[in-house]
């Protein structure tokens, strides 16, 4: 598979993602690193807790096939990807969902904040069925 051009935080971001690596995933962020999954939700805040919510997420899937970046955008520390994201739930579900994510980078290259648009609904409801 090939990536768009991305700085490397954002790039492991979406390794981590694909091979359902949580310490790889959440070592992309700052110590003290924000992630809003999906906008609109409470901020999931610091490199611990980001850990937590995704190793938390990971094992409702079998497989978790990951975000895959489509298109990614870059201005100075600002990075907006689009994504399109798959897995497969525990009892065979296939779940496909796509969004937008806007990261902003540290001075250290590392992603400061992650905001992830996406319809948490659209998700939803393919769990639900």
């Amino acid at each position: 598979m090939t990536m768009p051009a991305m700085p490397a935080a954002v790039t492991r971001f979406f390794l981590a993602s694909q091979s359902g690596d949580a310490d790889a995933w959440a070592r992309a962020f700052a110590v003290d690193g924000v992630f809003h999954d999906p906008v609109g939700e409470p901020p999931i805040v610091g490199r611990p807790a980001i850990r937590e919510f995704i190793a938390s997420v990971l094992p409702n899937f079998s497989p978790f096939l990951g975000l895959t970046p489509r298109e990614a955008h870059t201005v100075g520390n600002s990075v907006a990807v689009t994504w399109s994201g798959a897995a497969v739930t525990t009892t065979g579900t296939p779940v496909n969902w796509s969004g937008i994510n806007v990261y902003e980078l540290d001075d250290d290259g590392l992603i400061r904040e992650a905001r992830a648009y996406f319809n948490r609904a659209v998700f939803q409801a393919q769990l639900d069925r």
